[in-house]
């Protein structure tokens, strides 16, 4: 019943075969590697990064969810200006590839914001209170978090702002009747409704930023897809390094989709017992 709940399968009775077939595989390819010397060491090097792929994915998101739920806040305002100002920055950002975002923020973005800053600071700096920034104090890894963060807050918002208007208005109009205040009626009516319809397309852009986490290795920084660059590069082993990189991919996106659904589940069955 666990089992079958976890993976979606008890909704139509059938058995997860997919699941089992991985397992299987991924169990094969684990015993490959703890007896193979040469996956061994393939896989310590690329696993070496695995850390900086985690942290790129949680900073990264979960500053996309605090930029995205302001954007959608703001695209609901009753001021005309900041609903166009919300509509235009989600239209241009979902316009612009993660990848071409990536190389912008980094090469633009960045040296921009370092001229800007400098200028500000410039009187500080006469005075002696303060030196000036340049380019390199601010790292590749933060570049690529801040690109992320502002690809995926575009979609984010959009999730959020559908989210809030399925709450029926009726619900909204009895707390203005109870004389709840604006915040009031969002902290203790819309949103604790509408996390049950944004969770799971949520869910969906977090397994899939682990995936595009993978792109901030063209700007160097050594998460797992850069180290198994660097490995493959140097020793030509492009087969055994790449299908460890997939093996550890595949568990972590995998890994989560169950874990969340299984959060989801027990989200809808919390609120429907409530």
């Amino acid at each position: 019943m666990g089992f079958q709940t976890l993976t979606g399968a008890s909704d139509r009775g059938d058995r997860p075969w997919w699941l089992f077939a991985f397992v299987l595989i991924a169990v094969a390819i684990a015993a490959i590697v703890v007896f193979n010397d040469l996956y061994t060491q393939v896989f310590q090097t690329v696993a070496a990064g695995l850390g900086v792929t985690i942290f790129v994915t949680l900073a990264g998101f979960g500053l996309a969810m605090v930029l995205g739920l302001l954007i959608a806040l703001l695209g609901m305002a009753q001021n005309n200006v900041m609903r166009q100002v919300a509509r235009f920055y989600v239209e241009v950002i979902r316009g612009v590839p993660i990848l071409v975002l990536l190389f912008y923020i980094a090469f633009v973005g960045a040296p921009g914001f370092v001229a800007l800053y400098n200028v500000i600071t410039a009187p500080l700096v006469a005075a002696g209170l303060g030196e000036p920034l340049v380019v390199r104090d601010i790292s590749l890894m933060w570049r690529a978090i801040i690109a992320l963060m502002i690809g995926y807050s575009a979609f984010i918002a959009e999730i959020f702002r559908a989210g809030f208007q399925s709450i029926d208005k009726g619900q909204v109009e009895a707390a203005m009747a109870l004389g709840l205040n604006r915040y009031q009626r969002f902290r203790l009516v819309v949103f604790p409704q509408a996390i049950r319809v944004v969770f799971p397309p949520l869910s969906n852009d977090f397994v899939a930023m682990v995936k595009d986490s993978s792109l901030v290795s063209v700007l160097g920084v050594a998460d797992i897809t850069q180290m198994a660059k660097v490995y493959a590069s140097g020793s030509f082993r492009f087969f055994e390094t790449y299908s460890i990189v997939a093996y550890i991919y595949l568990l972590l996106t995998v890994g989560l989709s169950l874990i969340l659904r299984r959060l989801e589940r027990r989200m809808r069955g919390k609120y429907a017992a409530a």
